[in-house]
């Protein structure tokens, strides 16, 4: 069990806020941190680690890495971080790169196994493609068998078929080890496929906590569904507007009213979303 009880007073874009987090973490738990830009997730990972300082408690297993009058080193903690940037010495090959944190070949061996890494062992980091680099991330991140694996947006740098495989093989890690895991991420099929439970912070709190499916889905029976994406443009053709949207990867058009076209603006989030409505779902 690892239980957070802890407070910081942060500066952001938008002002002073206090993060306040209270969270109680299962072993072998897979979490998703979600919400905003600005409302504490990287900064709740960070605290964890040992990086930043905070107010309050933080116990992981029994074991008192944060009270009131002490704080244990980052260095002492159980700690896997893999950041957006890789942050892999370059001087050292990918193998060197895992060994540099435990002198375990066996486990390095496994890992690079696991993740299709063993034919590249030798190569330096500057040869590797961006997948390759955020593999040998994660497989560094490992070899120390944490207690707590912080992941801080890691695929958001990546291609989505490359973000695919990459969840597979975080997600075939996370089973093989079960290694509690928290993952700061914006991406809705990301949660879904990788995570257990849902945090959702805003300025700072908690705001909801669930399972991915309770959190993610927003219909009903009513067969209702929508989809969030940005206003790209309004194209006036013949006597209609046609709204064009871009929804995750996808450029979609919407017919919409004149009413509706003088009051959206360029930019805007908007949702698209239909009531009686029959999906039908086909390869591509």
């Amino acid at each position: 069990m690892i239980q957070i009880d802890i407070n910081k007073k942060l500066h952001g874009a938008n002002g002073e806020m206090d993060l306040c987090v209270r969270l109680d973490i299962l072993q072998g738990d897979f979490i998703a941190l979600a919400g905003q830009s600005g409302s504490g997730k990287t900064t709740l990972l960070r605290i964890l680690a040992g990086l930043e300082d905070s107010n309050g408690t933080i116990s992981v297993e029994g074991e008192i890495w944060q009270d009131g009058k002490s704080s244990l080193m980052p260095q002492k903690r159980k700690i896997g971080f893999v950041f957006q940037d890789y942050a892999l010495f370059g001087n050292m090959s990918v193998e060197q790169n895992l060994l540099y944190v435990q002198k375990d070949r066996a486990l390095a061996s496994k890992l690079l196994e696991l993740t299709q890494l063993s034919q590249l062992k030798d190569r330096m980091p500057s040869t590797l493609s961006g997948g390759q680099k955020q593999r040998v991330s994660l497989c560094r991140a490992m070899m120390n068998r944490p207690q707590l694996l912080l992941m801080d947006e890691p695929l958001s740098a990546l291609d989505p078929t490359m973000r695919t495989k990459l969840q597979q093989e975080i997600l075939a890690l996370h089973k093989e080890f079960g290694t509690t895991t928290l993952m700061v991420s914006h991406d809705p099929s990301e949660i879904y496929r990788l995570a257990q439970r849902v945090v959702v912070l805003n300025w700072g709190k908690i705001i909801n906590d669930g399972t991915p499916k309770d959190i993610l889905l927003k219909t009903s029976g009513s067969a209702k569904f929508s989809f969030e994406g940005e206003l790209l443009d309004i194209v006036q053709v013949d006597v209609i507007y046609v709204a064009i949207v871009a929804i995750g990867q996808q450029l979609v058009e919407v017919v919409v009213s004149d009413d509706e076209a003088k009051a959206l603006e360029i930019g805007q989030s908007v949702s698209v979303s239909t009531k009686a409505f029959t999906p039908r779902l086909k390869r591509v």
